[in-house]
């Protein structure tokens, strides 16, 4: 094969390869254009759905920003107060506990001392009085049991001299 014939092979191959690219770029082109009016189509429904949308939620933002931020102010100023009030009353409960346990210990004291009191008086009573009154009654007893036995031993002597039988041998 010559130079020629080879070139020639060289030569259509090379033809075939850009005519081929050529389709393949016209195919691309078409696709692209294809793709390009979706993409238009789309676009012109995101301005026609979205950007409206958006425009309303930027408004509302714009607007609604004031007062969300002084809403955060608030709360925060309100969380201060709260943090504020609820040490106060811890510090008043507190307080109050302290008070009430030393009411609560002097109250104790209180009736310790009058129990002590009331037992010491008791104690005074009893040695001053009950005592001495029952050493009266065992006086008085004895007195009684002493007088009784002197009379009675008087009556027994009278009875003996009338009657000689003794009662026990009566019912014999």
């Amino acid at each position: 094969m010559d130079n020629l014939t080879i070139l020639t092979w060289f030569t259509a191959a090379t033809t075939a390869a850009v005519v081929i690219q050529a389709g393949m770029l016209i195919g691309m082109y078409f696709a692209v254009r294809k793709t390009g009016e979706k993409v238009e189509s789309l676009a012109a429904e995101i301005k026609t759905k979205v950007l409206p949308t958006a425009d309303t939620v930027q408004a509302m933002l714009v607007e609604l920003r004031p007062r969300i931020e002084t809403i955060a102010n608030n709360a925060s100023e309100s969380s201060t107060l709260v943090k504020a009030q609820i040490g106060r009353i811890d510090a008043t409960v507190n307080d109050i506990l302290d008070r009430t346990r030393l009411q609560v210990i002097r109250a104790d004291e209180i009736l310790n001392s009058t129990m002590d009191k009331v037992e010491e008086t008791t104690d005074i009573v009893h040695r001053t009085v009950v005592s001495p009154v029952r050493q009266l009654a065992g006086v008085m007893q004895g007195l009684s049991a002493g007088v009784e036995f002197f009379l009675g031993s008087r009556r027994r002597h009278r009875n003996n001299n009338s009657s000689s039988v003794p009662q026990d041998e009566m019912f014999i």
